[in-house]
C-alpha cells in the first residue's frame, strides 16, 4: 500500500510523519498513537464527521499510528492525512504514488487554513513528492520554487483528483514585485535630524543595530519607522526564510518584499519576544527575522528580558528549550532601540530643565547593561528641535526615502557580491575570522584605529563592530578600501558619543 505522509513541526522545520491505519472488528473507536497532543487526538471526531459528510461510514476499531512514534505530534496539521489513511484502508481511494498532505478538516469536509505549509513545501521539495494544502494556503506555498503543490478546497475535491475524475492543476510559481515598498513616514517628512538620518542609512545598508537617545518629542519613533522606506527589498532567499517563520506561527503574510517591521511594548513577556510556550512558537524577535525589531522606551524593558536578547543578537538564532523539546528559531534582525536620556527625559535639552539627581540618572543608565550596549553598533543622539528651527527647515530640500534607498541598495549589492559566496548577506553578519582575513587595512588606518580604540576603551567586540560599520560606510561611498574617514565616522557612533 502506498504510504501517506503528513508533517509535524519542530521549530521552523517540518518533520515527515507516516500515517498508518489498521481497522478491526468490534465497537466503533478511533485510537491515535504516536505521541499525539490534544489537538491531534481531537482530530478523531473531525475526521469521522468529514468522512460521514461524504457518505463514507467508519465502523469498527480504528488504530491510527503516527510514525516515528518517539516524535511529539501537535496541531490539526494531520487531519487530512489521517482521513486519507482511513479512506484508503476502507478501499474508497487508492494512491498511485507517495504524497505529502497538510490540512485541518471542517465537519463538512472543507479544508481550513493551517500553519506550517511553507516548511511542508520545503520538505516536499527535499523528498521530491507532491504536496497538497488547503486553498487558503495556496499563495504562500506558490512562493516556494521547485515544488509540485496542489491547492484543495475540500475532501471531496481531493478524492475526485485521486480517483482521476477531476484533476487538479499544480500551483503556478508566484513572484512578488519589488516596487511596492512603502515609505511611511518618508525621510523627506522629517525636518532636520541629518545626523540621525545618516545613521539610519548606515544601519539599513549594513544591517547594523541602532539606538536613538533623545528627549520626548525629538522624533525618535518617527525616525525608527522611517527606516522601513530605505531598507532594500528582501532577496528570494530572505523572503523564504521570513515566510517560513510566519507560516510556522500561522500569521498572514503580506504580499510584499518589504522587510518585516515589529514593534514590541515594554510590558511584553520573555515568551512573547523570544518565543516558547507549550507549543514552542516563534517570538517577536524571530518574526522580525530579516527585518527590523523596534524596542521603543528601551530602558522600560525588564532587565532579564534585555539580557535574554544578548546571544540571539550575536548569533542570529535563538534556542528555546522546554520540557517538550528544544528548537532553534532564526532571528537575524536589525535592532532599533529608542529611549530618553534620563528618567524625566530632559537631560541635555536646550529648553526644558532636567530635574533628575545624579543618583537617579546613574540608576536609570544601569537599566541597560554594558554587554547589550556593546552589541549596538550605532549610538545616536536625537536633539529636540526648537520651533524656529522647525520653521527654518520648511523651505529646505530634503532627500526622500526613495533617493536614500537607492544608495542603500547599491551598498547592499556590493556586500552581496563580496560575501555571497560565503553565505553572508551583509557586513553585520560577518564572523570574526572574516573580518581579520578580508578587511585589509592600510598602516594609517590601523594606527588610527588602535589609537582611538585605546582612548574609547573599546572591547574586542566593539573593535570588530567598528570595522563592520566602517566597511558599510565605505560601501555607501563606493570605496573598495576602508579609509581613515570611514573609521572616524564609525567610531563617532560608538558608546560614549551619546549621554546614556
Amino acid at each position: 500500500m502506498i504510504p501517506i505522509y503528513g508533517i509535524t513541526l519542530q521549530g521552523v522545520q517540518a518533520l515527515k510523519v507516516e500515517v498508518e491505519v489498521e481497522i478491526t472488528g468490534g465497537l466503533f473507536f478511533i485510537a491515535v498513537v504516536g505521541l499525539p497532543d490534544a489537538a491531534v487526538r481531537e482530530s478523531r471526531e473531525r475526521v469521522r464527521a468529514a468522512l460521514r459528510s461524504l457518505l463514507i461510514p467508519v465502523r469498527g476499531r480504528v488504530t491510527v499510528n503516527l510514525a516515528p512514534a518517539d516524535s511529539p505530534k501537535e496541531g490539526a496539521l494531520l487531519d487530512l492525512p489521517i482521513a486519507l489513511g482511513i479512506a484508503q484502508k476502507l478501499g474508497v481511494i487508492s494512491l498511485n504514488k507517495p504524497a505529502l498532505f497538510v490540512g485541518e478538516l471542517a465537519l463538512d469536509g472543507r479544508l481550513r487554513k493551517t500553519r506550517g505549509v511553507v516548511p511542508a513545501a520545503f520538505l516536499a521539495r527535499k523528498l521530491k513528492i507532491p504536496l497538497f494544502v488547503p486553498q487558503e494556503n495556496a499563495f504562500e506555498v506558490s512562493l516556494v520554487p521547485d515544488v509540485e503543490a496542489y491547492a484543495v478546497s475540500s475532501l471531496q475535491q481531493l478524492f475526485d483528483h485521486i480517483k482521476g475524475r477531476t484533476l487538479l492543476s499544480p500551483l503556478r510559481k508566484e513572484i512578488l514585485p519589488s516596487e511596492n515598498i512603502v515609505a511611511d513616514p518618508d525621510l523627506a517628512d522629517i525636518k532636520g535630524q541629518s545626523g540621525a538620518k545618516r545613521a539610519l542609512e548606515i544601519a539599513a545598508a549594513g544591517h547594523h543595530n541602532l539606538i536613538l537617545v533623545g528627549s520626548p518629542g525629538s522624533g525618535k519613533t518617527m525616525l525608527a519607522r522611517a527606516i522601513r522606506g530605505i531598507l532594500p527589498p528582501l532577496s528570494q532567499e530572505e523572503l523564504l526564510e521570513s515566510l517560513q517563520v510566519h507560516s510556522t506561527a500561522k500569521l498572514d503574510f503580506q504580499a510584499t518584499l518589504q522587510p518585516p517591521f515589529y514593534t514590541v511594548h515594554p510590558t511584553a513577556s520573555i515568551v512573547a519576544i523570544c518565543g516558547g510556550g507549550s507549543a514552542l512558537r516563534p517570538g517577536e524577535i524571530s518574526l522580525a527575522h530579516r527585518g527590523v525589531l523596534f524596542l521603543d522606551e528601551f530602558t522600560e524593558f525588564r532587565r532579564d528580558l534585555l539580557e535574554a536578547l544578548r546571544q540571539p543578537l550575536e548569533d542570529g538564532k535563538i534556542v528555546v528549550s522546554r520540557a517538550a523539546g528544544r528548537v532553534v528559531f532564526p532571528c537575524r534582525v536589525l535592532l532599533i532601540a529608542a529611549c530618553n536620556p534620563c528618567p524625566c527625559g530632559w537631560d541635555g535639552d536646550m529648553v526644558e530643565q532636567c530635574i533628575c539627581s545624579a543618583y537617579e540618572k546613574e540608576r536609570y543608565r544601569k537599566r541597560i547593561s554594558g554587554p547589550i550596549l556593546d552589541r549596538i553598533d550605532l549610538h545616536v543622539s536625537v536633539p529636540r528641535l526648537l520651533p524656529k528651527e522647525l520653521i527654518s527647515f520648511e523651505n529646505q530640500r530634503v532627500e526622500s526615502s526613495k533617493v536614500v534607498r537607492k544608495r542603500v541598495c547599491m551598498a547592499r549589492e556590493r556586500q552581496r557580491k563580496r560575501w555571497g559566496k560565503y553565505g553572508f548577506h551583509c557586513n553585520a553578519e560577518l564572523p570574526e575570522r572574516f573580518i581579520k582575513r578580508s578587511l585589509q587595512l592600510s598602516r594609517d588606518v590601523r594606527s588610527f584605529l588602535i589609537q582611538m580604540s585605546d582612548r574609547l576603551r573599546l572591547s574586542g567586540r566593539g573593535i570588530s563592530r567598528v570595522l563592520k560599520v566602517s566597511r558599510t560606510i565605505a560601501d555607501l561611498a563606493g570605496s573598495s578600501e576602508v579609509e581613515v574617514s570611514h573609521v572616524a565616522e564609525a567610531l563617532a557612533y560608538r558608546k560614549g558619543s551619546v549621554s546614556l
